[in-house]
Protein backbone atom coordinates (compact mmCIF):
# COMPACT_ATOMS: atom_id res chain seq x y z
CA UNK A 1 0.00 0.00 0.00
CA UNK A 2 1.78 3.61 -1.03
CA UNK A 3 0.13 6.37 0.64
CA UNK A 4 1.19 10.28 0.30
CA UNK A 5 3.84 11.86 2.10
CA UNK A 6 2.04 14.85 3.21
CA UNK A 7 1.31 13.87 7.00
CA UNK A 8 -0.65 16.00 9.02
CA UNK A 9 -1.04 16.12 12.88
CA UNK A 10 -4.13 16.13 14.58
CA UNK A 11 -4.71 20.08 16.34
CA UNK A 12 -5.98 17.40 19.65
CA UNK A 13 -2.13 16.95 19.85
CA UNK A 14 -1.04 19.50 21.28
CA UNK A 15 1.73 22.36 19.37
CA UNK A 16 4.58 20.54 20.51
CA UNK A 17 7.29 17.71 18.67
CA UNK A 18 6.47 14.87 20.57
CA UNK A 19 5.49 11.76 19.70
CA UNK A 20 2.08 11.55 21.42
CA UNK A 21 0.42 12.66 18.05
CA UNK A 22 -2.38 11.33 15.66
CA UNK A 23 -1.63 11.72 11.93
CA UNK A 24 -3.72 11.72 9.08
CA UNK A 25 -3.36 11.78 5.14
CA UNK A 26 -5.67 11.04 2.43
CA UNK A 27 -5.88 10.03 -1.15
CA UNK A 28 -9.30 10.76 -3.14
CA UNK A 29 -10.77 7.92 -1.38
CA UNK A 30 -8.92 6.91 1.43
CA UNK A 31 -8.55 8.40 5.00
CA UNK A 32 -4.90 6.58 6.38
CA UNK A 33 -4.28 7.27 9.80
CA UNK A 34 -1.20 6.92 12.16
CA UNK A 35 0.37 7.18 15.95
CA UNK A 36 3.38 9.16 15.30
CA UNK A 37 5.40 6.68 17.89
CA UNK A 38 4.58 4.01 15.15
CA UNK A 39 4.47 5.70 11.67
CA UNK A 40 5.48 2.35 9.71
CA UNK A 41 1.91 1.24 11.19
CA UNK A 42 -0.48 2.44 9.08
CA UNK A 43 -4.51 2.17 9.23
CA UNK A 44 -6.75 2.68 6.73
CA UNK A 45 -10.40 2.28 8.24
CA UNK A 46 -13.27 1.69 5.87
CA UNK A 47 -16.09 4.71 5.68
CA UNK A 48 -18.84 2.48 7.42
CA UNK A 49 -15.78 1.91 10.63
CA UNK A 50 -14.34 5.39 10.49
CA UNK A 51 -18.14 7.45 11.05
CA UNK A 52 -18.45 4.52 14.17
CA UNK A 53 -15.37 5.56 15.61
CA UNK A 54 -16.11 9.12 15.32
CA UNK A 55 -20.12 8.70 16.42
CA UNK A 56 -18.57 6.96 19.57
CA UNK A 57 -16.03 10.07 20.20
CA UNK A 58 -18.81 12.18 19.91
CA UNK A 59 -21.04 10.66 22.29
CA UNK A 60 -18.54 9.74 24.28
CA UNK A 61 -19.72 5.91 24.16
CA UNK A 62 -15.80 5.04 24.14
CA UNK A 63 -15.91 6.17 27.95
CA UNK A 64 -18.26 3.76 29.06
CA UNK A 65 -17.66 0.45 30.65
CA UNK A 66 -17.74 -3.15 28.42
Amino acid sequence: MTTPGNWQKSSFSGGSDGNNCLELTATPATLHLRESDTPATVLTPTADALAHLLAGIRTDALNEPI
